[in-house]
C-alpha cells in the first residue's frame, strides 16, 4: 500500500490583492506563523484578503446550494492559485460591537453552564418558603422531559411545585424581568431636556422637543389655545407652562402657513405637548438618525423591579454555593473558582460524579479566559462596554474551547489591549491551538509575540506602492540576522528606542482632577502636565478608560460649555478648553469616502476644474466634478466605480464598472483638463507624486505636505478611507489639526499603536511632536512599551484589573520610574529598556 504524503504548506501563487505584487509564498501548515511589515505594506491583504477569503469560501462552497444561499460568501480573491488551504476562521482587528443584551457571561457561554448548575445542583424553594437541599432526586427530575420535568414535592410541607430549569434562568428567554424585558434598564423621559432655554420665547424655540420633525408649528397652535408665545418661557404663568408641558391632545382650527409659503385656512392642527412630541416621535420615526436625536430626550436608569439583574425577582430565591444566580453573575471570572468549590462542598457524595461532569465543562470554558488575562471581568458586564481587545480575546477563548483540528486560524492584532503581563497567556493559547492540529497565522507587531513564532513572513519594504513584496521569511533567528529585515533590529535588540526629545523641565501648568466613585475608581486624584506627552498605562481593567475617557474628557467638555461636571468628578482644574479624541475607528462607511474627500483636497480640485475654459464653456459648476452628483457620475455605476452582479446560488460579485473602468466619472467631465490632467488622472496619483504636480497650488500643496508628514505619502488621493488600517485612520484624522495653534487643546489617543509596526510608532511620535510644538497636550492610553518609553510622563493604574485595580500605582518620568520599578508596568518597561541599552 502506497503511503500518502500529506502537504506541509499552503502554496500561494500570483497574489495580487490590493498592493500585493503578484507574490508567490509558501506558508507552513500546523505551525505558528507571524506576518510582519509596516502599516499598509500588505500584511492583511495576504492574511485576510487571500488566506481567509479562500479558506472560508472554499469550505462554504462544499455546502449544499440551499445552505449557501443563506450564508454570505466572500468574493474570490485576486490570486492565480492557492493549494492545500484548510477551512479558515478569522478573528478580525475590529470585532462587531455586541447588542445591549450581550454580557460577558452570554458571549463566553459561561452563563449556559452556570444556568445548568443552578437547575441541577441548586437549592430550590417551595411556594411556602422551604429550601430543599441539593439531591440526586432533584437533579434527575430536572433532567426529565414533558410535564414531569422539574416537578418536586417539598419534604417539609408536602406541596408539589415546579422547580426552575436552565431555560428559566435565561434573561434573554423565559427568565427575563417583565418590566425591562431582560435588559436591566428602563428608558424614561428626561423632563429637564424638554425646555432647551427658558430665556427664549416659544416662538424663538424654547421647547426643545418641538424642534423634532413635524412639530415646528406647535408654538402657533399653543398661541391659538391662548398661550403667549412672544415672551420668555420663564415668564409664562404656571397655567401656560402646564399647557406647554402637559396640555390635552386636541385639534385647533387655525390658519397654517406651510414651509413653501402656502396658506391653509381653517386648518385643523393637532396639538402635541412637549412630552407627547417626544413620545409620538419615538413611536413613528424609523430612521436611525431620527431615533438618535429622539434618544437625547431620554435617560436610562436601573430597572426598579429587577434592580439591574435582568431576571424575574423570584428566580433569585434559588441558591447554589450560597449565592443566587445574579450574585454569581456579579463575580469576576477570577472569583468563579472559589464559588465552584463552595458548590461542590455543599453536595452529597452521590452527586459528585454529576457535579464533576458539569464542572469539567465549566473549567474548560473558564481556563482560556483566565489565561488571556480576563480574570477582572464580571459575567454581568455588558458586551457593548468591552474594548476591542477584550472582545477579540473572548472570541479566541471560545474558539480554543471547541478543540477543533485541521483549521487555519487567522488572527489580526490579537495583542490589542493586552498588558505585557498577559502576553505569556496569549502565547500559551497559540501553542495549544497548534498542538490540537491546527495552523495559525497571526498579523501582529508585538515583538514578544513575533519572536515566539515558528516562522516569520515579512512584507514590505515600504507601504502602499512601495510595499506588497515578500521582504524576508524564515525562523525568528534567521530574520534577526537578516540585514534586509525591518523587524530584525527589534528581535536582536539593536534598535534605537528613543525617537523624540523628552522634556527635562517640569511643565508650567497641569490638569488636576478627582474622581470620587466610578466603577473601581475610589477617590483617585490625577495630575496631567500641560503641553507634554502623557502615557496612561496599566493592566486591562485597571481603570484607564474610566479615568480618562469616561471622567476627564467629559469633565473638560462640561467645563468649557459651562455645564455641570460628570457626577463622579468632584474636582477639575484645567486651562484647556477643547478635547480631540483620536481613535482607530474607520473613516466613512462606503468606498465613496476617499482621502481626497476626507481632506479639503477634493473641494479644491472641483473648484480648480470648474475654473478651466472648457468647463466654463460647458457651464460646468464644481458639482459636476463630484462623482456623488449625477452631473459628474458615471451613468452605469452611479459614481461607485464598481457594479454588483447578483448571481443566483453564488455570492454577489463586484466587478469594475465596464463603462468608466472604475474612474467613477462620466466621459464628458473627463474631457476637462488642468495642466494635461483630468480629475480622474489626479485621483490616481499617490500623495508623494501629487506634491510635485500641485507645488504651485498652495491650498492643495499644504494638505499634501501634511499627509506626507504624518507618514501617509503612499496613499492615493482616490483611495477608499474605510479600507485604511486603524493606525492610518488615526493619522489621517490628525491632519486637520496640524495647521493651528493647539495650546488650549487636549488630544486623547486610545491605543494609538493598533496596526503599527515599531517603525510606524516612530512616525506617530513625530506627528505627536508636531502637535506638542503647536502647544497641544497629549494623553495616550497604551500598552506599547516603545511608546511609553518615549513619553514625558507616565501615569500607571493598577496594581491589576477589576477590583484589584482602580489606583494610581506610579507616576512620573518613565526613565526615572524604571530606575526603581515598583509597579507591574514599570518592571516590564525596565526589562524592555535594558534589552536595548
Amino acid at each position: 500500500m502506497t503511503e500518502t504524503i500529506l502537504p506541509t504548506q499552503i502554496e500561494v501563487k500570483g497574489g495580487r490583492v490590493h498592493n500585493l505584487k503578484n507574490i508567490d509564498i509558501n506558508i507552513p501548515l500546523h505551525k505558528f506563523v507571524a506576518i510582519s511589515g509596516l502599516s499598509g505594506s500588505g500584511k492583511s491583504s495576504l492574511a485576510m484578503g487571500i488566506l481567509y477569503e479562500e479558506g472560508s469560501r472554499r469550505y462554504l462552497e462544499a455546502l449544499s446550494t440551499y445552505t449557501r444561499r443563506r450564508i454570505k460568501l466572500g468574493a474570490q480573491a485576486d490570486v492565480t492559485s492557492v493549494k492545500h488551504i484548510p477551512s479558515a476562521l478569522a478573528l478580525k482587528q475590529r470585532p462587531a460591537i455586541p447588542s445591549e443584551r450581550a454580557t460577558v457571561g452570554t458571549m463566553s457561554e459561561m452563563l449556559n453552564v452556570i444556568r445548568l448548575i443552578f437547575s441541577r445542583l441548586g437549592e430550590p424553594v417551595c411556594p411556602n418558603g422551604h429550601r430543599l437541599k441539593p439531591s440526586l432526586e432533584i437533579a434527575e427530575v430536572m433532567s426529565k422531559s414533558g410535564d414531569e420535568m422539574g416537578q418536586l414535592t417539598c419534604p417539609s410541607c408536602g406541596t408539589k411545585f415546579y422547580a426552575y430549569g436552565a431555560e428559566d434562568f435565561a434573561f434573554n428567554s423565559d427568565g427575563a424581568c417583565l418590566r425591562c424585558h431582560g435588559t436591566g434598564k428602563v428608558r424614561e423621559l428626561d423632563e429637564s431636556k424638554l425646555i432647551g432655554d427658558e430665556n427664549l420665547s416659544l416662538a424663538d424655540g424654547a421647547v426643545a422637543s418641538w424642534h423634532l420633525p413635524g412639530r415646528n408649528f406647535m408654538p402657533s397652535v399653543a398661541e391659538q389655545a391662548g398661550v403667549r408665545i412672544h415672551v420668555p418661557y420663564k415668564d409664562l404663568t404656571p397655567k401656560e407652562k402646564d399647557f406647554v408641558l402637559n396640555g390635552p391632545q386636541k385639534k385647533f382650527k387655525m390658519d397654517f402657513r406651510s414651509g413653501t409659503g402656502r396658506v391653509f385656512h381653517d386648518f385643523n392642527a393637532l396639538y402635541e405637548n412637549a412630552h407627547e412630541a417626544v413620545l409620538a416621535s419615538a413611536k413613528s420615526s424609523k430612521s436611525e438618525r431620527a431615533q438618535k436625536r429622539i434618544s437625547e430626550f431620554f435617560h436610562y436608569s436601573t430597572c426598579p423591579v429587577c434592580h439591574g439583574t435582568r431576571l424575574k425577582p423570584e428566580l433569585l430565591k434559588q441558591l447554589a454555593g450560597g449565592l443566587n444566580i445574579a450574585q454569581v453573575s456579579d463575580l469576576t471570572l477570577g472569583e468563579l473558582s472559589k464559588w465552584k468549590h463552595d458548590v461542590l462542598a455543599a453536595l452529597p457524595s452521590d452527586m459528585k460524579k454529576m457535579a464533576t461532569s458539569l464542572f469539567k465543562e465549566f473549567d474548560d470554558n473558564l481556563r482560556p479566559l483566565l489565561e488571556l488575562g480576563l480574570d477582572y471581568l464580571t459575567l454581568s458586564r455588558n458586551g457593548n462596554t468591552l474594548s476591542t481587545g477584550e472582545l477579540q480575546r473572548i472570541q479566541l477563548a471560545r474558539t480554543l474551547r471547541t478543540q477543533t483540528t485541521g483549521v487555519l486560524y487567522i488572527l489580526d492584532e490579537p495583542s490589542i489591549g493586552l498588558h505585557p503581563d498577559n502576553i505569556t497567556g496569549l502565547l500559551n493559547v497559540f501553542k495549544e491551538l497548534v498542538a490540537q492540529g491546527n495552523s495559525l497565522v497571526v498579523v501582529d507587531h508585538n515583538v514578544d509575540i513575533i519572536k515566539e513564532a515558528d516562522w516569520i513572513i515579512e512584507i514590505g519594504p515600504g507601504s502602499g506602492e512601495k510595499g506588497g513584496e515578500i521582504l524576508t521569511e524564515g525562523t525568528p533567528s534567521q530574520i534577526a540576522d537578516n540585514p534586509r529585515s525591518k523587524i530584525g533590529p527589534y528581535l536582536n535588540w539593536t534598535a534605537v528606542l528613543k525617537s523624540r526629545p523628552i522634556a527635562n523641565e517640569p511643565a508650567s501648568q497641569e490638569i488636576t482632577f478627582e474622581v470620587k466613585d466610578y466603577y473601581n475608581l475610589k477617590d483617585v486624584q490625577g495630575e496631567i502636565p500641560v503641553n507634554r506627552l502623557t502615557a496612561i498605562t496599566g493592566f486591562s481593567g485597571a481603570g484607564k478608560t474610566s479615568l480618562i475617557l469616561d471622567s476627564l474628557v467629559p469633565a473638560i467638555h462640561a467645563q468649557a460649555s459651562g455645564t455641570k461636571l460628570p457626577s463622579q468628578v468632584s474636582k477639575l482644574l484645567s486651562p484647556l478648553k477643547e478635547v480631540v479624541s483620536v481613535d482607530a475607528a474607520p473613516i466613512g462607511k462606503t468606498n465613496r469616502s476617499t482621502v481626497a474627500t476626507y481632506t479639503s483636497i477634493m473641494d479644491n480640485l472641483r473648484k480648480l476644474f470648474a475654473a478651466q475654459p472648457l468647463a466654463k464653456e460647458e457651464h460646468y459648476t464644481p458639482s459636476y466634478f463630484s462623482y456623488n452628483n449625477k452631473q459628474g457620475a458615471c451613468p452605469t455605476c452611479g459614481g461607485a466605480g464598481v457594479v454588483t452582479l447578483d448571481i443566483q446560488f453564488l455570492p454577489d460579485m463586484q466587478q469594475t464598472c465596464p463603462t468608466c473602468g472604475g474612474s467613477r466619472y462620466n466621459k464628458e467631465v473627463q474631457k476637462v483638463k488642468w495642466q494635461g490632467y483630468s480629475i480622474v488622472d489626479l485621483l490616481k496619483l499617490d500623495v508623494r507624486a501629487a506634491m510635485s504636480v500641485f507645488k504651485e497650488v498652495p491650498k492643495v500643496a499644504r494638505e499634501l505636505q501634511l499627509l506626507d508628514e504624518v507618514g501617509l505619502g503612499y496613499l492615493h488621493l482616490g483611495e477608499s478611507t474605510p479600507s485604511l488600517s486603524g493606525g492610518e485612520a488615526q493619522r489621517l484624522k490628525l491632519v486637520k489639526h496640524l495647521n493651528h495653534n493647539q495650546s488650549e487643546t487636549l488630544f486623547v489617543f486610545d491605543e494609538p499603536t493598533i496596526g503599527l509596526h515599531p517603525l510606524d510608532v516612530k512616525t506617530l511620535l513625530a506627528v505627536m511632536q508636531q502637535l506638542l510644538d503647536r502647544g497641544a497636550t497629549i494623553i495616550t492610553i497604551t500598552h506599547d512599551l516603545n511608546l511609553i518609553i518615549n513619553a514625558d510622563y507616565m501615569l500607571d493604574m493598577g496594581p491589576r484589573g477589576g477590583s484589584s485595580g482602580g489606583k494610581i500605582v506610579a507616576q512620573g518620568n518613565p526613565l526615572a520610574l524604571i530606575q526603581k520599578p515598583e509597579s507591574l508596568t514599570s518592571k516590564y518597561l525596565a526589562e524592555y529598556w535594558s534589552r536595548f541599552n
